[in-house]
C-alpha cells in the first residue's frame, strides 16, 4: 500500500515541491541567521561600550581623588551586567586601585558560543578629568564573557530552523491535499472507466471529462483520447467493411490466379528461350569485345612504334649542344609527341575503363612543371584563336605532389583544349592552389558557355552541351567524360559552372598528398642583387599576365615598382605594344636590364641587354631572365622530366637488346651506351637465344612483338637452360593493355617497362636487377 501511495503523482509532486521549499527555506533561513550573527556582534560591542562610557566620568574623578571606597562600589555596579565577568581601575602607575571579579556561567552550549564569539573581549579606557585633558589619571578595564550574548543569539537560531521546519511540513501537507484532489483524484476515475471498458467493443466507450476539468490539461486529454477512440470506431467499421468485401472477392481472386498461373507458365517458357538468346549474344559479345581488345592492343603497338621512334630520336638531339631558343622549341617538339602519345593512351583508356581496368600510378611529381607544360603545349593553339591563354599558378603551391602524372596531365589537357576549342576571343585562365590537404585546379574561359540542359548532360558519354556545339566545333564528346572517370577514380570532385555566352569555369579538387621531401633542384634563389635593385614594371593594369608575374616577384622578395618612379631597375615591358614611344622607352632604358614579355611566341630581343620572357608564364624563364638581365649566371636547372642522377652508381655492364625496329635500337643503345653500358644488338627472339650461347651477358632487354620468335618465348626458351635461370630479362614494348605486364612476368620475365625509352626508367630498371659481379669488357 505504501509503495502504491509512493507512486502516485500528487505524492511524487508533493515531494519535489518540499524538497524544492526546504531546501529554498534552509537557504533563506541560514542567511538570516547569518545577518543576525553579525548584527549580533555589533549590538555586543556597541551595548559594552556604551557601558564603559557612562562609566568613564565617574572613574576619573574617583581616580582623580583616589577614592577606594568609591571605586568598590562603581565596580560592583559594573558586575550587575550579566556579561561583565572583571572590572578593575589602574592608575597611571599600573598598580591596581581597585578591582572585582565574578565566575563564568557554565553551560554544554558554550563551546559554541566561544566558537562564534570567542570565550571573553577585555575592554580598556583611558581616564582623564575635563580640567586636566593632559594629565593621565588611569585607565578603566573591563572584562566581558560573551556567553550572554552568544546564548541569545543560539536561542534565536533555533527558534528560525524550528518554524522553518515546521512552514515547510504545514506546505507539505496542503500541497498532498491540493494535488490529489485537483490531480490525483480526476486521473484515477479516468483510468477507472478504462479499466471496466470490455474486450470485446473497447471502441465503444467513451471518456467521462472530470468535473471542474473540461478547460485544463486534464480534460483536453481525455478529448484528444475521446478523438481517438472514435477514430478507431470508423477504422474498424471501414476494416470489417473492407473484410467483408475480400470475401466477396476471394472467388474471383481464384480464378484469376488459375488464369495468371496459365499466363506465367507460357511466358516462362518464352523466357527461357530468351535465355538462351541472350547467352549466345554474351558469348558473342564476349568474342567481340576480346577481338576488339586485340585489336586495341595491336594498334597500340603499330602506332606506338614509330611515335617511339621519334621521341627517341628528338631526346637525343635535346641531350646535345643546343641554344636556349633551340632547345625551348625542341621541347615543344617533345611536348606535343607526348601529347599525340597520351590521345593513343585515351583511346586504351576507354575500353580500360569499360573493362574496370585501369590503374593509377603513385609517384612524386610537380605539379607546377606540369602545368607550365599543358599550357606551353596550347599557347600555340591559343595564339592561332587570338586569346590569351594564362597561368596563374600560387606561389605557395608546394613543389612536389604524389601521385598519377599521366592522369593528371590527361585531366589538365583535356579542360585545356576544350575551353581554347569553345573560346573565340578573350582569355582561357588556369589556377592552381593547394589548401585543405586538396590540390585545387581551375580552367576558366570567355567563351560560349553552356546552357543549364547541357550542364545536365556535359559529362555524359559521347555528348556535347547540343547539336549546334557539335557542328560548329566537331569533337567526340568523350574528353570531360574520362575527365569526369579519373578525377573519381583519384577521389576526388569536378564541378562546372556557365551561363551561355559567358564562358565555363571548371574546378578540379584532387586530394593528392604532398610530397615531404621536395627535389632540392626544384628550389629557385633569386639572386641578391636582383632584390636590391628590384623590377620597374611597366605593363598595363589590363595586361593579362601581370597578376602572375607580379605575385610570382613578390613571392620571390623582389621589389616590385613603377617604370617611372623606378628608373634604376630591371624594366619589365610587353613586346605587345608596338608603337614607337613603347620601343623608344625600352632601347633608352638607364636601369639594370630590360625583360620583354612575349605572348605571341616568335619574337628576338633587339640587343644583348634585353631578355625576352615568353608567355604563358614558367616560372623557371622568369628567374633565368631576372637572373641575365642583372648580370648573374643563373643556375642550371635540370631539363622537364629529367629527374636527378642517381646516387648509386652502378658499373658497366654488358647487355644484350633485343629489339625489330633499327629506330628503337638507335634510340635504346644510345641510351645505354650513354649510361656507360655495352650493348649488343639482336633482331629477334631466336638470334638473342644463339647471342647468349656464344657470349655473357649480365642483362637482357627483351622487346615482346618481334617476327621469328617473340619475346615471350624467347624467355620461355631462356629460363630452360639452367645456366640462365637467373640472367635478368626485363620486357620493353610498346603494349600498355591490361594483362601485358602479367603475361610478361607469367613468361619468366623479371620487370616491365614501356616504350618510348626514357633514360630514368632504363637507369631505374637496371639499377634493380644489375648483377653484383658484372662481366668483364670483352678483349678486342
Amino acid at each position: 500500500m505504501t509503495n502504491r501511495f509512493r507512486k502516485r503523482l500528487s505524492y511524487r509532486l508533493t515531494r519535489d515541491t518540499v524538497l524544492v521549499a526546504m531546501a529554498l527555506g534552509l537557504v533563506l533561513n541560514l542567511i538570516q541567521i547569518t545577518l543576525d550573527y553579525f548584527n549580533a556582534r555589533t549590538s555586543m560591542r556597541a551595548e559594552i561600550n556604551a557601558m564603559i562610557e557612562i562609566s568613564q566620568s565617574p572613574a576619573a574623578q574617583i581616580a582623580y581623588n583616589i577614592d577606594i571606597r568609591l571605586a568598590e562600589e562603581l565596580l560592583d555596579g559594573l558586575l550587575r551586567h550579566p556579561a561583565t565577568i572583571d572590572a578593575r581601575l589602574v592608575d597611571r602607575e599600573g598598580h591596581v586601585l581597585a578591582s572585582a571579579h565574578q565566575n563564568r556561567p557554565e553551560s554544554p552550549y558554550r563551546w559554541v558560543s566561544d566558537l562564534l564569539f570567542s570565550d571573553s573581549l577585555r575592554f580598556s579606557s583611558e581616564l582623564r578629568v575635563p580640567q586636566l585633558e593632559d594629565l593621565p589619571l588611569g585607565r578603566l578595564v573591563v572584562t566581558i564573557d560573551t556567553f550572554h550574548y552568544g546564548l541569545q543569539f543560539l536561542e534565536r537560531s533555533a527558534y528560525t530552523l524550528a518554524i522553518g521546519l515546521l512552514k515547510s511540513l504545514a506546505l507539505s501537507v496542503t500541497l498532498l491535499a491540493i494535488f490529489y484532489f485537483v490531480l490525483t483524484r480526476p486521473i484515477l476515475n479516468v483510468i477507472d472507466t478504462l479499466n471496466r471498458v470490455t474486450a470485446n467493443s473497447p471502441e465503444k466507450v467513451r471518456l467521462p471529462i472530470p468535473a471542474r476539468h473540461e478547460q485544463d490539461e486534464i480534460g483536453t486529454m481525455v478529448g484528444i483520447i475521446n478523438q481517438h477512440l472514435e477514430t478507431i470506431d470508423s477504422s474498424l467499421a471501414r476494416l470489417r467493411a473492407a473484410e467483408s468485401a475480400i470475401k466477396n472477392y476471394s472467388s474471383q481472386l481464384e480464378q484469376e490466379v488459375a488464369d495468371r498461373t496459365r499466363e506465367i507458365s507460357e511466358k516462362n517458357q518464352a523466357l527461357q528461350r530468351g535465355n538462351r538468346a541472350l547467352v549466345r549474344a554474351k558469348e558473342d559479345a564476349v568474342r567481340r569485345a576480346r577481338a576488339r581488345a586485340n585489336f586495341l592492343a595491336s594498334m597500340s603497338h603499330e602506332i606506338r612504334t614509330p611515335l617511339n621512334g621519334v621521341l627517341g630520336m628528338l631526346s637525343l638531339v635535346r641531350e646535345g649542344e643546343l641554344d636556349p631558343g633551340q632547345r625551348s622549341r625542341l621541347d615543344i617538339a617533345i611536348t606535343a609527341g607526348e601529347s599525340l602519345l597520351s590521345l593513343l593512351n585515351d583511346i586504351l583508356d576507354i575500353s580500360k575503363i569499360e573493362a574496370g581496368k585501369l590503374s593509377l600510378e603513385s609517384i612524386p611529381f610537380s605539379m607546377r612543371q606540369l602545368i607550365e607544360e599543358c599550357a606551353t603545349l596550347h599557347a600555340q593553339q591559343a595564339r592561332r584563336k587570338g586569346i590569351d591563354l594564362i597561368t596563374e599558378i600560387d606561389p605557395e603551391l608546394p613543389e612536389g605532389f604524389v601521385g598519377d602524372p599521366t592522369r593528371t596531365r590527361q585531366i589538365l589537357n583535356n579542360l585545356i583544349s576544350n575551353a581554347i576549342k569553345f573560346t573565340d576571343k578573350g582569355q582561357v585562365r588556369i589556377k592552381a592552389s593547394h589548401s585543405g590537404g586538396s590540390l585545387r585546379l581551375e580552367v576558366i574561359d570567355t567563351g560560349i558557355g553552356m546552357s543549364r540542359q547541357g550542364l545536365r548532360r556535359i559529362f555524359s558519354p559521347f555528348s556535347q552541351a547540343d547539336s549546334q556545339t557539335t557542328r560548329l566545333f566537331g569533337g567526340t564528346g568523350l574528353g570531360l567524360t574520362l575527365c569526369r572517370q579519373l578525377v573519381e577514380r583519384m577521389h576526388g570532385q569536378i564541378l562546372v559552372d556557365s551561363q551561355e555566352g559567358s564562358g565555363s569555369h571548371f574546378t578540379v579538387t584532387l586530394p593528392l598528398p604532398v610530397q615531404e621531401i621536395p627535389a632540392p633542384s626544384l628550389d629557385l634563389d633569386v639572386p641578391e642583387k636582383v632584390k636590391r635593385v628590384g623590377v620597374a614594371l611597366a605593363l598595363p593594369q589590363g595586361y593579362p599576365h601581370r597578376l602572375a608575374i607580379e605575385s610570382q616577384l613578390r613571392a620571390w622578395g623582389v621589389p616590385v615598382r613603377g617604370a617611372s618612379r623606378h628608373p634604376e631597375g630591371i624594366l619589365l615591358a610587353s613586346l605587345d605594344d608596338d608603337t614607337e614611344e613603347a620601343r623608344r622607352f625600352v632601347d633608352s632604358w638607364q636601369g639594370e636590364g630590360v625583360i620583354l614579355a612575349d605572348s605571341t611566341g616568335n619574337r628576338l630581343a633587339g640587343n644583348s641587354r634585353q631578355q625576352v620572357l615568353p608567355l604563358p608564364l614558367r616560372r623557371q624563364d622568369l628567374h633565368q631572365c631576372l637572373c641575365q638581365a642583372a648580370g648573374c649566371q643563373p643556375p642550371a636547372l635540370p631539363a622537364p622530366n629529367a629527374p636527378a642522377e642517381s646516387s648509386v652508381r652502378i658499373p658497366s655492364l654488358s647487355i644484350l637488346l633485343v629489339e625489330d625496329n633499327q629506330v628503337n635500337q638507335l634510340v635504346a643503345s644510345s641510351l645505354l651506351k650513354k649510361l656507360g653500358h655495352r650493348v649488343d644488338l639482336a633482331e629477334n627472339g631466336q638470334r638473342a637465344v644463339e647471342a647468349l650461347r656464344q657470349q655473357h651477358y649480365d642483362l637482357v632487354l627483351m622487346d615482346c612483338q618481334m617476327p621469328v620468335m617473340d619475346g615471350y618465348e624467347a624467355t620461355r626458351r631462356i629460363r630452360q637452360q639452367p645456366q640462365w635461370r637467373d640472367l635478368p630479362v626485363i620486357a620493353v614494348t610498346a603494349n600498355v593493355m591490361a594483362g601485358d605486364r602479367e603475361n610478361c612476368l607469367k613468361a619468366g620475365m623479371n620487370d616491365y617497362i614501356t616504350k618510348p625509352y626514357n633514360r630514368e626508367a632504363l637507369r631505374a630498371a637496371i639499377n634493380r636487377w644489375a648483377p653484383l659481379d658484372p662481366s668483364p669488357p670483352a678483349e678486342t
